[in-house]
């Protein structure tokens, strides 16, 4: 089975960290918030990377 990612945009603050580093896979729906555009759009080290930088750590793999 494939690692899909999620975001809680509850807890986002709309830095933007990780659609810089993965612009495929996040995007801003709104100032202050980032949602998933395609959850399959980029690498897995890709989609880690930004899970790794997000200040909040609000990515996570979906079980």
């Amino acid at each position: 089975m494939a690692k899909i990612p999620h975001l809680d945009g509850d807890v986002c603050i709309g830095c933007e960290t990780c659609t810089r580093i993965s612009p495929k896979v996040f995007h801003m729906v709104s100032e202050h918030k980032a949602a998933i555009l395609d959850p399959t759009g980029d690498t897995i080290e890709k989609i880690e990377e930004a899970m790794d930088n997000c200040p909040v750590a609000c990515i996570t793999w979906e079980e």
